[in-house]
């Protein structure tokens, strides 16, 4: 049994990864503010098992760090301002809440604790728009903020500069890393925001005719159970220290308008569709190379995209039933 402090435990993927770590037997201390986390039953749920303990904190203070356990093993640093609504609503947010979150745990974290930093594939977007980038994308593809003045770069700037604090930092007081970049990772319990959610609900609500943004671009989805189980073998494996490393799944690959017409078959929905242009700043393809993954620690994604997308929408029909109630 190993220590694991998880911070953003609250949020979708630390609650995932939080629940597999538990059944792997791990003791595991979830630290969230609840600013984009629920204090759901599920979460409750978890936080009543004996090898779970919560602590409500905001990580841009300094002096929440102290309430800590510094006899951990490892840290995921899972905490983060995503989705696209916050980027158009309040760049200024995501950069000050994303950047002091990860230069205050950097400050405080415990000599021999090894640290999973959560990134993202939109780090590199701009080197997709500056036709700089390849399909499937490996971890090497130089890094691009395009334009620094536009809100829908905060995130992935926010990201880029969070992996060299860690590596620096890591060099500097000599603790071991994972810099995990995801790519389109989705699942139950991951909020409305994001797309095969939206589509799920906006299915449930039997729109017609069905809004559909941006059909002609692609994405490789990956089930949130892949994605955890990726992180704890990177964790495990001593050859992924001090790696970048991407997490995703790289043998679906799909167009949005494929993906739209996956969800309403599992609703059993046959609306006519409302083609409409993607948003402003999305990159048109993003497929990872998960080459490395797979040759650091054996991994291969398990869950189908139809396999993934029923278990998301059968969750999101519960929920929407609950709503209605």
């Amino acid at each position: 049994m190993q220590k694991i402090l998880v911070l953003g435990g609250a949020g979708f993927i630390g609650f995932h990864l939080s629940k597999r770590l538990v059944a792997e037997g791990h003791q595991v201390v979830l630290v969230d503010d609840f600013s984009r986390g629920q204090a759901d039953p599920e979460l409750r749920t978890l936080i009543a098992h004996p090898q779970v303990s919560l602590i409500q904190a905001d990580l841009t203070d300094p002096n929440s760090y102290a309430q800590f356990p510094r006899d951990c093993h490892q840290i995921y640093m899972l905490a983060a301002v995503v989705g696209v609504r916050n980027v158009e609503k309040d760049p200024f947010r995501v950069v000050r809440v994303n950047t002091l979150a990860v230069m205050h745990l950097l400050d405080w974290i415990p000599p021999g604790c090894k640290l999973f930093f959560a990134s993202t594939s939109e780090a590199y977007a701009g080197a997709f728009m500056a036709g700089i980038a390849h399909i499937p994308t490996a971890e090497d593809v130089p890094l691009v903020i395009q334009d620094v003045t536009s809100p829908r770069f905060t995130y992935g700037a926010s990201k880029l500069l969070g992996e060299v604090a860690v590596i620096h930092a890591a060099k500097a007081k000599g603790f071991g890393y994972v810099v995990g970049r995801f790519h389109n990772v989705y699942g139950p319990r991951m909020g409305a925001d994001h797309v095969i959610p939206e589509l799920s609900l906006r299915a449930m609500r039997r729109e017609n005719p069905f809004r559909v943004y941006g059909t002609d671009q692609s994405r490789a989805f990956c089930y949130i159970d892949d994605a955890t189980q990726a992180m704890s073998l990177l964790m495990a494996h001593a050859e992924a220290d001090n790696q970048i490393v991407h997490i995703g799944n790289d043998t679906e690959e799909t167009n949005i308008g494929d993906l739209t017409e996956l969800v309403l078959k599992v609703a059993n929905f046959h609306p006519s569709l409302d083609r409409q242009p993607a948003p402003s700043g999305a990159v048109n393809r993003r497929c990872p190379d998960i080459g490395k993954l797979r040759g650091l620690t054996g991994f291969e994604p398990k869950v189908s995209l139809e396999q993934g997308v029923r278990q998301t929408f059968e969750w999101y029909q519960q929920w929407f039933a609950a709503q209605k109630v």
